[in-house]
């Protein structure tokens, strides 16, 4: 047996209160203040100095380095992210709290942004090297980067129970 056809609402089009002015459409783009412009021309002149520093001893070296970073962030990293954060929001999912999983993500994210960026030192591979060039051990950062990642944690939990506390007393009360 045929279901009979769902009747829509006729859809009424908008009507405007001018003509439509092709120059609105076609704005020029936001260019920004002096200030923006000058920061930006500053900011791409350091890109530029510093790239020719970086390319001028070494460039294959560092062209296969960039190459390599983003196959392996590519191919290898964003699935492992995407694997962690299925697994979180599917367990909040299943709770009914899907809104809690930015309180996991971002100390998450930053936590994996600063063991990215001192990897070396935090695997303890360059802590000799390290020293002798610098003359602090080499062999702390393991440990200051746990600490920084459960302060990091614990401040989420900290603003994720405000926001609890937040929500209970702005509920009405239950009447009975």
């Amino acid at each position: 047996m045929k279901r009979p056809a769902m009747k829509l609402p006729a859809m009424k089009r908008p009507v405007l209160k001018r003509p439509l002015n092709r120059s609105v459409l076609m704005r020029r783009p936001v260019v920004g203040s002096p200030l923006q412009l000058l920061l930006l021309a500053c900011s791409f002149a350091l890109a530029g100095y510093a790239g020719v520093r970086l390319l001028a001893d070494d460039w294959f070296g560092v062209a296969l380095w960039f190459v390599g970073a983003a196959l392996l962030h590519d191919l290898v990293l964003v699935p492992l992210y995407a694997v962690a954060d299925r697994a979180v929001v599917r367990a909040l999912g299943a709770a009914g709290r899907r809104e809690w999983t930015m309180y996991v993500r971002v100390p998450a994210a930053l936590s994996g942004l600063l063991l990215l960026v001192w990897f070396p030192l935090i695997s303890g591979r360059v802590a000799s090297g390290y020293e002798s060039a610098i003359g602090l051990p080499g062999d702390v950062f393991l440990g200051r980067w746990l600490l920084v990642t459960a302060v990091l944690f614990a401040g989420s939990a900290v603003l994720f129970v405000l926001r609890l506390r937040r929500a209970a007393k702005e509920r009405p009360p239950v009447v009975h």
